[in-house]
């Protein structure tokens, strides 16, 4: 029997802001998600269905077939969403050891997520979140649809371990789990041992960090009947520019 899943320490909707500048990362109830973004539990649902249509990572050099992904870039502030041309997604070693140094083009998101009303409404609620922080500007943001299967009987959410993205805000959304157990999110202070453990389990709850105050992972899953998964959604806001190879 798999052992109780330890609950996130969820923020209430009008503390976010003081969260977020008190330790660098907070955890939101889907409810929260929704009275915060102007969206219905529904509206985030309906989304749902294209996660069943993720092509496989091409790029996971630990030799996994565990990782399926689509990819997209946007320039996001409170108001207005602008996708950009589909581009390569690329990190430093430094960020990512494991992954790091090349450019990995995925497969985009689909145009029926991205042109739908719920999807902009989501990404300006995050570039607003992101503004109050640290000033009213445009957020240079990248989507990643995951789902993360046990068809090798083990998935790795994060294969890189505990990491920062390179940016300034990762948002991780919990999509769904489905008979599969692991999945701990783990999330620590960059400067000290502090940290904090729990597992996401509510579909459209988040955890939505500040990636230049934090670290974070999340442990493999195992399947509990065969056929397990763990879909999510992050997405990474960063402010300047996307994050390039350089040239």
């Amino acid at each position: 029997m798999p052992l109780p899943l330890l609950p996130p320490p969820l923020t209430a909707p009008d503390q976010l802001d003081a969260t977020l500048l008190a330790q660098g990362f907070a955890v939101l109830s889907a409810d929260s998600v929704c009275s915060l973004a102007g969206l219905k539990v529904s509206d985030l649902q309906n989304l749902e269905p294209t996660w069943d249509d993720l092509p496989p990572d091409q790029y996971l050099k630990d030799g996994g077939r565990y990782r399926r992904r689509r990819h997209a870039s946007m320039e996001v502030t409170p108001k207005h969403m602008h996708p950009v041309d589909h581009r390569a997604h690329w990190q430093p070693v430094s960020y990512n050891a494991l992954h790091g140094g090349m450019q990995r083009w995925f497969e985009p998101l689909s145009a029926s997520v991205m042109q739908s009303v719920v999807w902009s409404g989501l990404m300006c609620w995050l570039a607003g979140v992101a503004s109050r922080a640290q000033g009213a500007q445009t957020w240079y943001t990248e989507a990643h649809q995951f789902r993360i299967d046990t068809t090798d009987g083990i998935g790795r959410p994060t294969p890189e371990g505990a990491h920062r993205d390179g940016v300034n805000w990762v948002a991780v959304f919990l999509v769904g789990r489905q008979d599969i157990k692991g999945g701990e999110t783990r999330v620590f202070d960059v400067d000290s041992p502090q940290g904090q453990r729990f597992t996401l389990s509510e579909p459209w709850s988040l955890l939505l960090m500040d990636d230049t105050r934090v670290i974070h992972e999340t442990t493999p899953i195992q399947p509990t009947q065969a056929g397990g998964w763990r879909d999510t959604l992050v997405i990474t806001l960063r402010e300047g520019g996307f994050l390039d190879q350089p040239v």
